[in-house]
């Protein structure tokens, strides 16, 4: 890369919903934007969540001079503490913003490790040498969210973060419309923008529009409700206490993220909820149904969350009562409605009475539409635009709103993770492609699940196992028939036929063994499986060794080879006794 370019990379984000993460790059400095997590796709068994690859930064921790976070939503906030093990660098954010982190680098035991710096949508501070950070306010479903305005030496880059044009929020803050114009005056090099929403079309409607969904719920509710969104989603919890204090019901949380969430957003002023609104959980469970509303997390289909717990019966506090009304105030990320019908067809078999998108009006989205996506271009004018945040469908079709309001497609870039865009001169062309990998997170395992890792479950997953085990002489022949075993394999035909199908093809694969035996039976046990019954079981061959000569061996000799110590010891009894003896006469 040339000196005094600026060089932009996506570890995540690009090409998927979540995961979001950006480098800016100019002179060997680096600025961070989010580090956000990946909720696992349904065939990625076992995977809490995914995360960037930041192989990239390994070599270059000396480089980052700051980490911005635009917002608090897990999909932008949700890998810090991975980053933090290898990048130390202070963390900006807003008052809320930072809040939500430093809960969850607590949690964590990272606090103490974090530089967090609070800022004000407004600010501007420096970030290094070559970055000028400009922050303005964006609405979105969280508050406290804000877009950046990012001034280098190549030019200014507006990075507009999740926003949508809000008119009416519930926080009665819009977007700073007017800071983007600015930004305009001054001439924008690149607009990088949120392309979540760009297959929709029109505006996202109002947060305000969920109000008369959730009187109406209330109105009708004759027993216990209960709430399900996202623990960030803290405007939807103040509609939902609004709701509640106009029907006389008293508030509870369920789940640590949801109780630490309400927690902070009250403390720093960001929830407006009477103190005798809200009640243990407790007390609730106590109190007459009529008269309360449980906030918890799992609108999503989480199986470890409350309302996942709720729908399978263990839920350790309280189970689903007939009669409860259960809201999902939520939409499915991409890749989890399987996971959401679910859970809700297992709330309807407990008798509950389930309302959810399709059916009332109880979420709205915090993304903008496609006429927003274009006021957002009208309104920074900027000569290059790459489109974020999204599926590849998602970008192309927001690289395609682009050229529709004026912008030249030799002017747009669609790209995808680990490629980067280098502006030079005024100009702007395709640079380095560098890993963007998936990042799988289970359990404490952090990257150690590899992709033919994965595809072993995935393999158990849709067609079982299949284990043979082998038991050869020390000349490498069968000492015994095969022992062939399956679980979750269904056969299709005769088992005792295809097995001896199997054992003929690895006795004649052992025969004409190369040095790759264990590798060569594993090949032909899965060809014989796929020709006999069109599947493909995961196939696992083990191999052990016997020594059957030495089972006819004197006692001493079998225990040498068996006891290398006492073998030395019985040699050296024998030596002294054969010393003892007198010597053979000659004749």
């Amino acid at each position: 890369m040339k000196a005094d370019t600026l060089r932009i990379i996506p570890l995540g984000g690009m090409g998927e919903v979540g995961r979001n993460m950006m480098v800016y790059e100019y002179n060997r400095e680096i600025l961070i934007v989010d580090t956000g997590l990946m909720f696992p796709e349904n065939d990625m068994l076992g995977i809490d969540y995914i995360i960037p690859d930041i192989s990239y930064l390994k070599d270059k921790q000396s480089w980052v001079k700051g980490i911005v976070i635009t917002h608090g939503h897990e999909d932008h906030t949700g890998a810090i503490r991975h980053i933090l093990d290898e990048v130390q660098a202070p963390i900006y954010g807003t008052p809320l913003t930072i809040g939500l982190l430093g809960a969850k680098l607590s949690r964590s035991g990272m606090l103490d490790k974090a530089e967090l710096i609070i800022i004000k949508a407004g600010d501007a501070f420096q970030v290094g040498k070559y970055f000028h950070v400009e922050t303005f306010h964006v609405c979105h479903s969280i508050p406290d969210g804000v877009g950046l305005g990012i001034q280098t030496p190549a030019g200014l880059i507006v990075h507009s973060g999740d926003y949508k044009f809000d008119h009416t929020p519930v926080d009665n803050w819009p977007t700073d419309y007017a800071k983007l114009a600015e930004f305009s005056e001054r001439g924008v090099l690149a607009l990088l923008a949120d392309s979540t929403n760009a297959e929709r079309p029109g505006w996202t409607p109002s947060e305000k529009v969920i109000d008369p969904a959730f009187d109406k719920v209330f109105r009708e509710a004759k027993d216990r409700i209960i709430v399900a969104t996202f623990a960030s989603l803290i405007s939807r919890i103040q509609q939902v206490a609004n709701t509640a204090a106009r029907h006389g019901r008293k508030m509870a949380f369920a789940g640590t993220s949801m109780v630490d969430n309400a927690k902070i957003a009250l403390k720093l002023g960001y929830l407006d909820i009477p103190e005798e609104l809200i009640i243990p959980i407790d007390q609730a469970l106590n109190l007459p149904k009529s008269q309360v509303v449980i906030m918890c997390t799992g609108s999503q289909g989480e199986p470890t969350s409350i309302l996942g717990r709720l729908a399978i019966g263990q839920n350790r506090q309280f189970d689903v009562i007939p009669g409860d009304t259960i809201v999902l105030s939520s939409h499915p990320i991409p890749g989890n409605e399987e996971a959401v019908s679910r859970t809700i067809n297992r709330l309807f078999e407990r008798g509950a009475i389930v309302i959810y998108e399709s059916i009332a009006a109880v979420h709205v989205s915090g993304h903008a539409s496609q006429e927003e996506m274009k006021l957002l271009m009208h309104l920074t004018r900027p000569k290059f635009f790459i489109p974020i945040h999204g599926e590849l469908r998602h970008l192309k079709q927001h690289a395609h709103l682009a050229t529709q309001v004026g912008i030249p497609a030799e002017n747009t870039l669609v790209i995808q993770n680990g490629q980067s865009v280098e502006f030079h001169a005024n100009t702007m062309k395709l640079g380095e492609k560098f890993s963007g990998s998936y990042i799988f997170v289970d359990g404490d395992k952090v990257g150690d699940i590899a992709p033919d890792v994965m595809r072993d479950r995935e393999m158990m997953a849709e067609e079982g196992v299949v284990l043979v085990n082998l038991l050869l002489n020390t000349q490498g022949a069968l000492a015994s028939q095969p022992e062939i075993q399956t679980r979750g394999f269904l056969m299709t035909r005769d088992e005792e036929t295809l097995k001896s199908i199997a054992t003929t093809r690895i006795k004649d694969v052992i025969l004409h063994a190369n040095g790759n035996m264990q590798k060569d039976v594993e090949k032909a046990v899965r060809n014989v499986l796929y020709s006999e019954t069109r599947r493909r079981p995961l196939v696992i061959v083990t191999v052990n060794y016997i020594d059957k000569p030495a089972l006819k061996q004197s006692a001493p000799v079998a225990a040498r080879k068996a006891a290398p110590q006492v073998n030395a010891n019985w040699h050296r009894k024998t030596r002294k006794k054969q010393a003892k003896k007198p010597a053979p006469q000659t004749v």
